[in-house]
C-alpha cells in the first residue's frame, strides 16, 4: 500500500516549539533535515543515536546537525564516513579496528578531530578501514591494517587516528576506492596504484604478490585514460574514458563479467561490454553493477540473493542487462553488499533488490527479493504524492522532498534529498565531476597559458599542471574527445579523437609566448612522453597518442628530429603488428591534410640528416634516418590502402633534392650487389623508392639498363671469344652476329615490319638486352641514336594503325585499344610489346597513342572507369549516369541486362557479362555490378590473350624491379615524353662549339627568331633536332642541345640527331635564317653522312 503525507502550508516548516525554535524561523529552511538512511543499525552504522531497533526497514531521517551540508558518504561493512561541504570528516558504527578515526561515541555522527587544517573531498571505506582525500589530492587512511590496506608502509595491526600515505605524497590523488582488505587509487596522471592484500589478485600485480604494504603501480594500465575505479569484496574495476571496462581478483562467482570463473590476477577487459557505454560502475562484495550512458544496468557475479535483478538466485558470468529497468533511464547505483540500489530520476524512485534481511532494501519487509522494488521513501515523484507518510513520532519535519543521491555499504543504506522547490537536479553517476578525472589539455588551461606575458615567471599551479598532462599518455590519450558519446567504442574505426580540436589546441601551443611554457612543454614530449610509449598498449584507447602527438609544432621543424622525430618513429615501427593496423588504419582514414602533414614534417627530417651529413662526418644519415624511412614507408603503404585511390598524390612523398645529395647510381649499385648480405646498419635509398620523383627513378632505370646492357655485351664478348678460338666461324654470318656485342636491324622503309620481324627472329630474348643499331638499306647513317628515334615511329607508326584492325581507335581521344576481333595471331601482338619494351629500355622517345591503362596493367596497377573516360568520355558519361542515377524507375529508363553489345566489322554482337546476362536485368541494387563488369569487360576479358602476348613481349625486354618503382603515369612519361615545353630553358642550357657563343650575332638572331616561331614550327624543330617533338620524363633542362657553325650560308641548318647537333650556318640577315631555318625543318625523315 503507498501511504501520503500530509502537506503543510509551509513546506519544509516544523510546528515550533515554545521559547525555543521561534527565534529561528527565519532559518529553517538552512536547518531542514535532508539525509535518511535504512538497512542494519546494530552498530550504530546509521548514525541513529542508541535506538532499539536493529533494522529500519524503510527510510529514516538522521538527525545530524550538519545533515544540510552533506556531500558525500561513504559507507563500510558495519561502520559510515560522512564528508560535509566545508570539508569535514564525520564517522559512526562500528569501531573495534579503529575505522572511525576517533574515540567518541560510535552510533552518532562525530567530527573526526585532528584534521582541521584540511579540506576532504573524498572517502572510501573497507570492511574495518577508511581511506579519504584532501582537496589537494593527498591520502590519509586509519583503521584496520591486518593486510596493509592503509599503505602505511608498516605492521601494525590497527591505526586509530587518520595519518596520510606518504609513498603518494607527491602524487595528486583524484579518486579512491575500497574492497574488503585492499585498496585503489588514481592520480591525476590516469596511474592507478594498488596496495592491501592480494590472495586473489584485487591488486592486479600479478600473482607473486600476497599483499602490499605500501602503494604500488597498476603497470599494465598505464597510458590508458581512466574514468572512474571501482572495488568489490575481493576483486577490482576500472573504466576509461571510452567505455573500456577492466577487472581484475576473484572470479568465483563470475564478478568479472568475462565468461569463466577464473581468477585474474593482471587486469582483464570485458570485451562484451566495449560497445555498451559504460561510464560508471558499482561493486558489491561478489558481484559488479555497470552503468552505461544510456542508463541501461548491467550486473553479473554472484546472484544468490537476487542482488543480481534478473528474477533468479543464479549467477551471471557475463553482463546481463536488468530487464526490469528496461525503458526506464537510472542515473545512479550503488551496492551493499549482497543488495543494489538504483535510481530512475524520471519517477524519482530509489529501486533495491537483493539481500533484504536487515531492511536495507527499505521495502518495509527483511527478504530478498530478485526484482527491483521500489524503496519506501518519503521523497516526491512527479504525481507529487509521497510513497509513503513518514512516522511524526520519529520525525519532526514534514518534508516535501526529492532524492539528490544514494549511497550504500555493508547491509545499509542513505539517501541525500533535497527541497523539491529548489529545482535542483538529482546527481547523476554518468557525468563524473570534473575535480575526480584525470588531467586533459583543456581550452580553459591553454588559455590561461596564453594570459601569461613573454619573459614573465609562470604560476606554480600552471605549471604542475602542464608538467603532469604533457608527461602522461594517458592524459593525452584522454584530450581532444569528442563532446558528445561519439567517442566511447573506441575502434579501429572510431578513434573518438575531434581532429580539428587538436590541432586548434596545438595551434595555440605554437603561439605561447612565453619560453618556460614553450620549454616545458617540449622537456615534457621529448624526455617522458615519447620515451613511455610502449610497443604492446594495453586497449585501443591508448594508441591515441600517435593520432595527436604529432600535431605538436615542434615536429615541423626538422633540428628536433633526434629528440622528437625519430623516438616518435621508432615507437611507431616497434609497435606490435595488431597496435600497428589500429593506428595505421586511423592515419589512412584522417583527412588528406593530416596525412600530408606527416608525410612532409618527416620527408624534411630525411632531408634535413642528408644535409648535414655532408657538412658533419659524425652524423651517420644511413643508421639515423632508419625509423624516419621506415616511418614513410609505412605512409606510403597506408595511402594506397583506399581501393583504387590514394590519400595524398605521390608526388608528396618525393624528395626532388635527394638527387642533389646523393649519388643515386651509386646507391643502386651498392644495393644491387650488397643487398644479399648487408648488415641492418647498412642503408640505401633503393629500399625506399617512393621518394624518388620521376627523375631520379630515369636516372635509376638508365643505370639498371646500363649495367644490363654491359652484361650482355660481357657475355656476348665472351662467347665470340670461345667460338673464335674452338669453332671459328665466317664474319658475315648470322653466328658471327649473334656474337656481335650490339643488337643490329638491317630494314628498309618500304618494308619495315616484315624486315623487323625477320632480324629479331634471329635473336633470343636475352640478346636484345644488348644495346640496339638499326640501319636502313641505302642510308649512310651511322646510328648513334637518331636513326633508332625514326625507326621506332616509323615501324610503330605502321604497325600501330587502326587499318589493320589489330586495334580499335577511339575517335573522342585519338587513342587505341586491343581489338577484340583481330585477325593478327599473338606473335604480332608479341612483337608490338617487345617493340615497347624496346623504346623504353633504349630510351626513345616516341609518341604511342596508347592509354593510361596500358601502363597501369604493366604495372599491376587496378585500372577502372577513369581509365574508360580516357578513351570514351561518352561511355564513361553513360556508365556514371547509371551509377548516380537512384529514382525507382531505373529499370524502365535504362532497360538494360548483364550484357554488352559492340560492333565487329559492321555487325552488331552480344556479349553476356555474367552467364545468361541477356536474362538478367540491370536493377538499381546490382547497377554497381554491372558497371564494374562493363569496365572489366572492355579493358581485361575482352583483349586478354592480345594483352597476354603484349605483356610477354614487353617483359622480354623491359621489367624487373627498377621498372616497378614506376607509377603508371610516370612510365607513360618515359616512352611518350611530355609537352612541359619551356622554350627558355632550351636557350639557357644550350652550349656553343667551334666559335660560337651565346653572344655572337648569328646566334642572337636565330634565339630570335627561333622564340617568334608559333608553337607548332617550335615542335618541328624539336623533332628535326632531337628526333621527337615531346621532352623527356626529366624536363627541358634534359635536353641539352650545340650549335656549331658552318662556313656555306648557301646550306640549309643540318641537325645530328644522335647528339642534339645543329649545324648553323652564319646567316647574315634575320629573314634569310629564317627561311632557312624553316626550310630545314620540314625535313624529317631519311639520314645520310654530313
Amino acid at each position: 500500500m503507498t501511504l501520503e503525507i500530509r502537506k503543510s502550508k509551509a513546506s519544509w516548516s516544523k510546528k515550533p516549539r515554545l521559547g525555543t525554535d521561534l527565534a529561528l524561523g527565519c532559518s529553517l529552511i538552512a536547518l531542514h533535515k535532508n539525509m535518511f538512511c535504512w538497512g542494519s543499525s546494530i552498530h550504530g552504522e546509521l548514525g541513529l543515536g542508541g535506538i532499539e531497533d536493529e533494522h529500519i526497514l524503510t527510510p529514516r531521517e538522521v538527525d545530524f546537525q550538519k545533515s544540510t551540508e552533506v556531500t558525500y558518504i561513504a559507507c563500510g561493512e558495519s561502520h559510515t564516513v560522512v564528508i560535509t561541504r566545508g570539508g569535514e570528516l564525520y564517522s559512526c558504527g562500528n569501531n573495534d579496528f579503529g575505522q572511525l578515526g576517533h574515540d567518541k561515541g560510535r552510533k552518532r555522527l562525530r567530527l573526526i578531530s585532528g584534521l582541521e587544517a584540511f579540506v576532504f573531498k573524498k572517502a572510501a571505506c573497507g570492511a574495518c578501514h577508511t581511506v579519504a582525500v584532501n582537496e589537494w589530492g593527498q591520502l590519509f587512511s586509519w583503521g584496520c591494517n591486518s593486510e596493509g590496506q592503509l599503505g602505511l608502509n608498516i605492521i601494525n595491526p590497527t591505526e586509530n587516528i587518520p595519518r596520510m600515505v606518504k609513498t603518494l605524497g607527491t602524487n595528486v590523488i583524484v579518486q579512491v576506492a575500497c574492497g574488503i582488505k585492499h585498496v585503489l587509487a588514481l592520480t591525476n596522471n590516469g596511474e592507478i596504484y594498488a596496495w592491501g592484500s592480494n590472495t586473489e589478485g584485487q591488486l592486479g600485480l600479478g600473482s607473486d604478490v600476497i599483499k602490499e604494504l605500501k602503494p604500488k603501480l597498476i603497470c599494465s594500465l598505464i597510458s590508458l585514460p581512466i574514468a572512474f575505479i571501482a572495488c568489490g569484496g575481493y576483486h577490482s574495476i576500472a573504466i576509461t574514458k571510452s567505455g573500456a571496462v577492466f577487472g581484475w581478483g576473484k572470479n568465483v562467482f563470475g564478478q568479472l563479467g568475462l565468461n569463466d570463473t577464473q581468477i585474474r590476477y593482471l587486469p582483464c577487459q570485458l570485451r562484451t561490454l566495449r560497445n555498451a557505454k559504460v561510464c560508471y560502475a558499482a561493486c558489491g562484495e561478489e558481484f559488479s553493477v555497470f552503468l552505461t550512458m544510456d542508463g541501461g544496468v548491467f550486473t553479473c557475479g554472484a546472484g544468490m540473493y537476487g542482488q543480481l535483478g534478473h528474477g533468479s538466485h543464479s549467477n551471471e558470468i557475463l553482463p546481463r542487462q536488468v530487464m526490469e529497468l528496461m525503458g526506464s533511464t537510472v542515473t545512479q547505483v550503488s551496492c551493499g553488499r549482497r543488495h543494489t540500489l538504483a535510481f530512475v530520476p524520471s519517477h524519482r524512485k530509489i529501486y533495491a533488490w537483493g539481500l533484504g534481511g536487515a531492511g536495507q532494501l527499505g521495502n518495509r519487509i527483511t527478504q530478498s527479493v530478485t526484482t527491483p522494488q521500489v524503496v519506501l521513501g518519503p521523497w516526491v515523484p512527479p504525481n507529487g504524492s509521497a510513497m509513503i507518510k513518514l512516522d511524526t513520532q520519529l520525525s519532526s519535519y514534514m518534508i516535501d522532498c526529492i532524492v539528490k543521491h544514494i549511497f550504500s555499504g555493508g547491509d545499509h543504506c542513505f539517501a541525500t534529498v533535497i527541497p523539491r522547490e529548489e529545482n535542483i537536479e538529482s546527481d547523476d553517476c554518468r557525468v563524473i565531476d570534473s575535480t575526480s578525472q584525470i588531467l586533459n589539455i583543456s581550452e580553459e588551461q591553454l588559455a590561461a597559458c596564453q594570459r601569461v606575458p613573454k619573459g614573465s615567471s609562470v604560476d606554480h599551479e600552471l605549471m604542475m599542471y602542464l608538467e603532469t598532462a604533457f608527461k602522461s599518455q594517458s592524459c593525452i590519450n584522454g584530450s581532444f574527445l569528442f563532446k558528445n558519446d561519439a567517442h566511447y567504442g573506441c575502434s579501429s574505426k572510431n578513434h573518438g579523437v575531434d581532429l580539428d580540436i587538436a590541432i586548434k589546441s596545438f595551434g595555440v601551443i605554437s603561439e605561447l609566448c612565453n619560453d618556460t611554457i614553450q620549454e616545458l612543454i617540449f622537456n615534457s614530449i621529448t624526455d617522458s612522453l615519447i620515451p613511455s610509449f610502449s610497443t604492446s598498449p594495453p586497449d585501443i584507447e591508448s594508441l591515441r597518442v600517435y593520432l595527436t602527438v604529432p600535431l605538436y609544432h615542434g615536429f615541423a621543424n626538422p633540428l628536433h628530429w633526434n629528440a622528437l622525430h625519430q623516438p616518435f618513429c621508432k615507437a611507431v615501427i616497434n609497435l606490435k603488428s595488431e597496435a600497428l593496423k589500429v593506428v595505421s588504419s586511423w592515419w589512412s582514414k584522417a583527412p588528406p591534410y593530416y596525412f600530408e602533414r606527416l608525410v612532409r614534417t618527416h620527408k624534411s627530417v630525411v632531408l634535413h640528416i642528408i644535409k648535414q651529413s655532408k657538412h658533419d662526418k659524425n652524423v651517420s644519415w644511413n643508421v639515423l634516418s632508419k625509423y624516419v624511412l621506415e616511418f614513410l614507408r609505412l605512409l606510403n603503404k597506408l595511402n594506397h590502402t583506399a581501393e583504387d585511390k590514394i590519400r595524398v598524390p605521390y608526388s608528396t612523398f618525393h624528395l626532388p633534392e635527394l638527387i642533389e645529395h646523393i649519388d643515386i647510381k651509386a646507391d643502386y649499385f651498392k644495393w644491387l650487389t650488397e643487398k644479399d648480405n648487408y648488415s641492418n646498419n647498412r642503408m640505401y635509398f633503393c629500399d625506399y623508392p617512393f621518394l624518388f620523383d620521376a627523375q631520379a627513378k630515369t636516372v635509376l632505370l638508365e643505370t639498371d639498363q646500363a649495367i644490363q646492357m654491359q652484361s650482355a655485351m660481357n657475355e656476348a664478348a665472351t662467347r665470340a671469344i670461345t667460338q673464335m678460338l674452338f669453332h671459328p666461324y665466317p664474319a658475315n654470318s648470322m653466328d658471327a652476329r649473334l656474337h656481335n656485342q650490339f643488337v643490329t636491324l638491317n630494314v628498309s622503309r618500304e618494308n619495315i615490319v616484315q624486315d623487323t620481324l625477320l632480324e629479331l627472329s634471329h635473336y633470343d630474348p636475352s640478346d636484345l638486352k644488348k644495346p640496339l643499331r638499326v640501319k636502313f638499306h641505302g642510308e649512310e647513317a651511322e646510328d648513334a641514336g637518331g636513326v633508332k628515334k625514326e625507326f621506332f615511329m616509323l615501324l610503330l607508326k605502321e604497325i600501330l594503325d587502326p587499318k589493320y584492325g589489330m586495334f580499335k581507335e577511339y575517335e573522342e581521344t585519338r587513342t587505341i585499344w586491343f581489338s577484340q576481333d583481330s585477325f593478327e595471331d599473338e606473335v604480332m601482338y608479341s612483337l608490338i610489346g617487345l617493340l615497347c619494351g624496346l623504346v623504353i629500355y633504349n630510351f626513345i622517345i616516341i609518341d604511342l597513342p596508347f592509354p593510361l591503362a596500358l601502363y597501369k596493367k604493366l604495372l599491376h596497377e587496378p585500372v577502372g572507369l577513369i581509365d574508360i573516360k580516357e578513351m570514351s568520355p561518352a561511355v564513361a558519361k553513360s556508365l556514371q549516369s547509371i551509377l548516380d542515377y537512384e529514382n525507382p524507375d531505373f529499370e524502365e529508363i535504362f532497360c538494360l541486362n548483364f550484357e554488352i553489345v559492340r560492333d565487329a566489322f559492321g555487325e552488331r554482337k552480344i556479349y553476356e557479362l555474367i552467364p545468361d546476362g541477356g536474362k538478367v536485368p540491370v536493377t538499381l541494387k546490382n547497377k554497381k555490378q554491372f558497371v564494374d563488369l562493363y569496365v572489366d569487360y572492355i579493358l581485361n576479358k575482352s583483349v586478354e590473350s592480345h594483352y597476354q602476348a603484349f605483356h610477354t613481349g614487353f617483359h622480354k625486354v623491359c621489367g624487373g624491379r627498377v621498372l616497378e618503382l614506376f607509377h603508371s603515369h610516370e612510365l607513360m612519361a618515359v616512352v611518350v615524353g611530355n609537352e612541359n615545353y619551356d622554350w627558355e630553358e632550351l636557350q639557357r642550357n644550350a652550349t656553343y662549339k667551334e666559335g660560337y657563343s651565346a653572344n655572337d650575332p648569328t646566334i642572337n638572331l636565330f634565339w630570335q627568331v627561333f622564340h617568334e616561331l608559333p608553337l607548332e614550327e617550335k615542335k618541328k624543330f624539336l623533332l628535326f633536332l632531337t628526333g621527337s617533338d615531346r621532352i623527356p620524363i626529366q624536363g627541358m633542362k634534359a635536353i641539352k642541345i650545340i650549335i656549331q657553325p658552318m662556313s656555306d650560308e648557301r646550306m640549309l641548318p643540318v641537325a645530328h640527331t644522335c647528339f642534339n647537333v645543329l649545324d648553323l650556318p652564319r646567316y647574315q640577315t634575320r629573314e634569310r635564317l629564317r627561311y632557312k631555318l624553316l626550310q630545314a625543318i620540314q625535313q624529317t625523315q631519311g639520314f645520310s653522312l654530313v
